[in-house]
């Protein structure tokens, strides 16, 4: 399993009559999207073309600083979407992918190391494609 990060862009911002530098974290947290997508296999399984990134990658570095990474459940509680846009839930056989627009869709179980390393990459990847727009992305952990 592997998620692929691609087509950055900033969907508000310009017509909020800002610059990224002027714009407030929760704006910026809402408004740089991306394609998401998870591969399976060799294959892509699940994509979402305008996908919070900014914001997943925020609650992503709350989430793995807290006690509960690695043994409760995690679910994007997005400002602009259904609670659930990406969840990551532990099942007996390993942990497992999905999200709430598609609801009978799974990845198979992976351990829980295998998910953290997949996180990791996914938050560098953000970060790249954050900074590759101009943009400073510390932000993208503060608490």
């Amino acid at each position: 399993m592997r998620f692929v990060c691609r087509t950055f862009g900033l969907s508000d911002l310009p017509r909020r009559g800002l610059t990224p530098r002027e714009a407030p974290l929760e704006v910026l947290l809402l408004d740089i999207e991306a394609e998401l997508s998870l591969w399976e296999h060799g294959r892509e399984v699940w994509s979402e073309q305008h996908f919070p990134v900014a914001e997943l990658a925020h609650h992503l570095a709350r989430w793995l600083r807290s006690p509960e990474a690695g043994r409760e459940d995690f679910a994007l509680d997005s400002m602009q979407a259904e609670q659930g846009l990406l969840r990551f839930v532990n099942s007996d056989e390993g942990w497992r992918v999905g999200s709430v627009l598609t609801p009978d869709f799974w990845t198979s179980p992976v351990p829980w190391d295998v998910l953290a390393t997949q996180i990791k990459q996914l938050d560098g990847a953000l970060r790249e494609g954050v900074a590759a727009m101009g943009i400073e992305p510390t932000f993208l952990s503060e608490p």
